[in-house]
Formats: C-alpha cells, sequence, structure tokens
C-alpha cells in the first residue's frame, strides 16, 4: 500500500499510483509555466500561492476521473492546471474580502503587497486559465463559463444573505454548491471528458464531485473553528472574525431558534459582537469548540461525504474508484 495525495490518500495499485504521480508533477509544471510572466513582480505573486504549496485536491480529483478513460489524453494534465489556477484566482479574492492574513501558512498576498495587488494577481490567474483553456475546446469552455457562472453566484448569495422567508442552512448549502461544489464537479468533469470516457460516467463523476465539494467546505468550516493554524494553513477563526456564518454558526442559530436556551443565546449575542477584539475572538471559538452546533455541522459533513460515495456506485469496481470512495473517507477524517 502506497500513499498519494493530499490526504495520505492509499492506492493500492502500483500502475494507478505512478500515473497520478506523474500526473500531479505534471500539474506542478504547468502551474509554474502558467505563472510566469515577462514583469518578475507579477511572477512573484502570480507564484506566491502555488509556492506555498496546497492539498491539489482539485488537480487528484482529474487524475483519478482520468482513469476511466485514456488516462494519457493530452487534455488531462492543461485541464487539471486550469481548475488549480482558477481555484487559485479565487483564494486571492477571497482573502482580500475576508481581510485574511494568513494562506497556506503564509502571509497572504493582499496582507504582504495590498488588496489592488491581489485583485489583480486573481485576475491574471483568471485570464491564465482561460488561455489554457482556450486550446481544449468549446465544451471544455462552455463547462468551465457555467461553473465559474456558479461560483460567483454563490459568493453574491452568501454575501447578501438568505432572502426572507428563507431556511439559512439550505441557503448556506446553495452557497457551497455554487462557491465550491461547481469546481470540483468541473475537475472530475474534465478528468473524465479528456479522458474519453463514456457521458455516463462522466455524468457520475460529476455529480460525485459536487457532493463532495460540499462535504469539503463544511469540513474546512470545522476546520476553521476546531484546529490551530498549523493544521489548517491560515488563521482559526478567520470566517467568525468576519462575521461570515459558516455551518456551525448556523446550526447554532437554528438551535436557538429551536430549544431558546440562555447560554446559547448568549453564544450568539457573542458572536454578535466586535470579533475584532482578540479576547472576545478566543472566548467564542474555545466555546464553539465545546458546543454541539459543532458536532452538528461534522454530522453535515458526513452526510454530503455519503452521498457523494453513493453517486459512485453505478461505477464498475475498479482501483480508481476505490480511491474516489477513500477521498470521502479523507474528507470526513479531516473534520474530525
Amino acid at each position: 500500500m502506497t500513499v498519494v495525495g493530499p490526504f495520505g490518500l492509499s492506492v493500492r495499485d502500483q500502475a494507478l499510483e505512478a500515473d497520478v504521480q506523474a500526473g500531479l508533477a505534471a500539474v506542478e509544471e504547468g502551474l509554474l509555466e502558467a505563472t510566469k510572466s515577462e514583469v518578475p513582480f507579477i511572477t512573484e505573486a502570480a507564484q506566491h500561492l502555488v509556492r506555498a504549496g496546497g492539498k491539489r485536491f482539485r488537480p487528484l480529483l482529474v487524475m483519478l476521473a482520468a482513469q476511466f478513460g485514456d488516462r494519457h489524453a493530452p487534455g488531462i494534465v492543461p485541464s487539471a492546471v486550469v481548475v488549480e489556477l482558477t481555484h487559485l484566482a479565487t483564494l486571492y479574492h477571497d482573502d482580500v474580502m475576508d481581510e485574511a492574513e494568513v494562506r497556506r501558512g503564509v502571509p497572504s498576498a493582499n496582507t504582504r503587497w495590498g488588496n489592488s495587488v491581489a485583485v489583480l494577481t486573481g485576475d491574471f490567474l483568471f485570464a491564465r486559465a482561460s488561455h489554457i483553456l482556450a486550446d481544449l475546446g468549446p465544451e471544455a469552455v462552455r463547462v468551465q463559463a457555467e461553473a465559474f457562472e456558479r461560483l460567483v453566484t454563490g459568493q453574491i448569495l452568501e454575501t447578501a444573505g438568505p432572502s426572507d422567508g428563507r431556511d439559512p442552512v439550505e441557503h448556506y448549502l446553495d452557497v457551497l454548491g455554487g462557491k465550491t461544489g461547481s469546481l470540483v464537479a468541473v475537475a472530475c468533469r474534465f478528468g473524465a471528458m479528456m479522458s474519453g470516457a463514456d457521458d455516463t460516467v462522466v455524468d457520475v463523476l460529476t455529480q460525485y464531485g459536487e457532493r463532495l465539494g460540499v462535504a469539503f467546505q463544511l469540513a474546512d468550516d470545522v476546520l476553521d473553528i476546531a484546529s490551530d493554524s498549523h493544521e489548517s494553513g491560515k488563521t482559526p477563526g478567520t470566517d467568525l472574525r468576519e462575521g461570515i456564518p459558516t455551518m456551525p454558526v448556523l446550526r447554532l442559530r437554528e438551535r436557538v431558534a429551536r430549544l431558546g436556551l440562555a447560554e446559547d443565546v448568549a453564544l450568539c449575542e457573542l458572536l454578535d459582537s466586535d470579533l475584532s477584539d482578540d479576547a472576545r475572538h478566543a472566548e467564542a471559538l474555545a466555546r464553539l469548540r465545546v458546543h454541539p452546533a459543532l458536532e452538528q455541522a461534522r454530522r453535515d459533513t458526513v452526510r454530503y461525504a455519503e452521498e457523494a460515495r453513493a453517486a459512485l456506485v453505478p461505477l464498475a469496481e475498479c482501483d480508481a474508484k476505490a480511491a474516489l470512495v477513500e477521498m470521502c473517507d479523507a474528507v470526513v477524517h479531516r473534520a474530525g
């Protein structure tokens, strides 16, 4: 048994391991090449997060999905580079909106160079992704465009909040489907599509990716509360400090509406206070870490991971399918 990928994913088949490792190495080279510019400063800023590392979760999914067709097809690695560049670009923009100070264990681009450079660097990465995408054909362009629209829509919906009468939890799950699920689904879709897999297989893997992406973000929500910065690569409670209602907070508010317990009401009041104060922020984190709402958010993570696993049922048994199933377990493990 060997280990590959961002979560210590075990791969039992040597040929599969070799393909995945070679694919990820090629993606890494592609990312460095795609982020080069004739302007040295742009290269430095664009490669800031590439060189910081990261899980390469989406490229790994591209490589695994490609196993259901011709795994050596020429469009596979470029499509993985496109997906990762798009993801990296959103991180530059997210950190500006969230005023984040740390990303992947290093100072965020906005902290290092300011908001304008961070936003423009994200735009540069989108442009480079589009350039690569143009060579992959009109269908790939359409798939990416639709996913990008969903991604932006999800971000806007998060900013706008739920409409009157809308369940905040349902609204948030829609947000995650757009912000995270859409691009993870594209990773799986591109891998299968570029490999020439059957349309049925492409659809199955796309559905799997959508659900796995939501589970992945829910696990991040839990990590934002439960982890330290060494484990998560970013400052704990960043979303909490910015007043972004992630799943643990939404489950807490839901509990308050249902039970009205005094200690829960008090915790909500603390969350609604000025959490730029370090002492209040630390207290809020400490209280949420032992609250049942955090465990409920973990159960939400498990539910979506199980839905992702169930989506794979129509696929024939093979080592690639086993690895995708194990990805579901790995995402749940991240949430504790």
